[in-house]
């Protein structure tokens, strides 16, 4: 695989690493690549709410007309919308214009295949063998591809949410925290039509506020708003809105374990859980394998990043999985992780089950974790590293044989990610710091 893929597509900051330069050459070669055969080919671009946005948008529109393609212009929309409205519109391909989670002044460029997939591998080695390539047509007069913009995209994505998960949230209140980015424009609204009275947090994008202190990685805003006012839910969305984590009536978190766990039990009390497994990461809390077993169903564990899971899920016909982050996939709805249709789906157990959330999330004992981001200068050959080997060495030796410990490198940003579990949360909190303490003495 090249250099410039990373596990979620092309990332970094915005004209720096991520020039217009850049994003054209992408645009030209991702067209050839996705949509060569097809006479009048169509690519969706899509893009969250930064402000490097419009200017990446522009460059890859450019791209894609000067060989021949047609750019439809989404503007802001969720992830899993430009995923679910690539298949719709029966168009060769989409774009995604994001960084998900990242700092406001990042940003990214994601492939969807006309099957509304991630790209493998091998065709993102394929676009990049191409970046620079001479040999890509140039037409000329009416074989040039046009611009345009369609602004019905968020309707469509609202009226598949609607179809898909059917819920009725009359006297709900819930607390949603947008995270300045791009489920700020659709959410709220989205659920006051179903019911919900809901209380916006975070959701007045001005393209450098995305991700600032708040949505998915920052959580004590709606945890203290939901215990301070008494609402029922809490709701975060990461930037793309292809995250979400909630809290409960009590301000209690619910992660992405605790949402597939949910999920499997309410799947095993209405007709049983798709092949009886359900896929995670290798940072998934050993409390989901514990709650699964309990259901009979078994826990299937990949690397980490959702491409991962998604492979996991396609190659053993599994229904749903996902990541503690709160990235999590149901292929009977979409094809990417949700976190809006994930929302939908918690509260939909809540109201058909009569539940608060404190009592769902009880069925999963949460064992003790601690995660660091050890921010480095680069994170490429970490692993040779022989002080931080020995220190992984050492922690693995005292938090065995009841304990774990994971450090690999961020698949996105110049971060390390160390996390420890063991049934003693002060163990995997002085363990995880150790070892996070010489990476950044080595490396930071």
């Amino acid at each position: 695989m090249g250099c410039l893929f990373g596990t979620d597509g092309v990332r970094g900051v915005a004209n720096d690493d991520l020039t217009p330069e850049l994003a054209f050459a992408l645009g030209r070669a991702g067209a050839y690549v996705l949509a060569q055969q097809t006479q009048r080919p169509k690519i969706l671009l899509c893009r969250d709410t930064r402000i490097s946005g419009g200017m990446i948008e522009s460059a890859l529109a450019a791209g894609i007309t000067s060989v021949g393609a047609d750019a439809v212009l989404l503007g802001v929309l969720p992830t899993p919308a430009c995923a679910y409205l690539v298949q719709a519109l029966q168009a060769q391909a989409g774009i995604m214009i994001s960084a998900s989670h990242n700092p406001a002044p990042d940003n990214g460029i994601k492939f969807f295949a006309a099957s509304g997939h991630k790209l493998p591998d091998h065709v993102e080695d394929q676009i990049e063998d191409l970046l620079y390539s001479h040999e890509l047509p140039r037409p000329q007069g009416e074989q040039i591809g046009r611009v345009y913009r369609d602004a019905k995209g968020a309707a469509a994505y609202e009226a598949f949410l609607q179809r898909q998960v059917p819920v009725n949230l009359d006297g709900l209140r819930i607390a949603m925290d947008c995270a300045n980015g791009a489920a700020s424009g659709i959410a709220p609204q989205f659920l006051r039509r179903l019911g919900a009275e809901v209380v916006e947090l975070n959701s007045l994008p001005t393209g450098v506020n995305i991700n600032v202190n708040c949505g998915s990685t920052h959580m004590e805003n709606v945890t203290e708003f939901v215990r301070s006012h008494a609402m029922d839910v809490g709701i975060a969305y990461d930037g793309d809105a292809d995250r979400v984590l909630l809290v409960d009536e009590t301000g209690a978190l619910v992660d992405g374990d605790q949402i597939l766990a949910i999920c499997a039990k309410h799947a095993a009390e209405n007709g049983g859980i798709p092949g009886k497994k359900v896929a995670a990461t290798m940072y998934s809390n050993g409390g989901l394998r514990q709650c699964l077993q309990e259901m009979g169903a078994e826990l299937v564990v990949t690397q980490a990043g959702d491409r991962y899971v998604l492979e996991a899920m396609l190659e053993q016909g599994l229904a749903f999985g996902g990541e503690q982050s709160g990235h999590v996939i149901f292929l009977e709805h979409n094809t990417t992780g949700d976190g809006i249709l994930t929302s939908l789906k918690i509260l939909q157990v809540m109201t058909k089950n009569r539940e608060r959330l404190s009592a769902l999330r009880g069925i999963m004992q949460v064992f003790p974790q601690s995660l660091l981001n050890v921010r480095v200068r680069d994170k490429n050959g970490w692993e040779q590293d022989e002080e931080i080997q020995k220190a992984v060495d050492g922690g693995l030796r005292r938090l065995s044989p009841s304990g774990r410990l994971l450090v690999r490198a961020s698949g996105t940003e110049p971060l390390i990610r160390v996390m420890t579990e063991h049934p003693d949360a002060e163990v995997s909190r002085q363990e995880a710091e150790a070892v996070a303490a010489v990476i950044r003495e080595q490396l930071g």
